[in-house]
């Protein structure tokens, strides 16, 4: 994960539009706000992004 993408997670959970784990939803706001980094590490890397979400480790 690289620091943008870790800018734009940030950023949609800073709305409080959704719960974070609902990825369907944040990927739909992504594509919202043009987020097409978050939009192509979703789609191989949820593992890693749930970890994220879970306990802020980046890798």
């Amino acid at each position: 994960m690289d620091k943008k993408i870790k800018e734009q997670i940030l950023a949609i959970r800073a709305t409080g539009e959704t719960n974070m784990f609902d990825v369907p939803k944040v990927k739909e706001i992504a594509m919202r706000e043009g987020y097409a980094e978050l939009l192509v590490y979703l789609a191989d890397n949820t593992g890693a992004y749930a970890r994220f979400i879970l306990t802020g480790e980046e890798k």
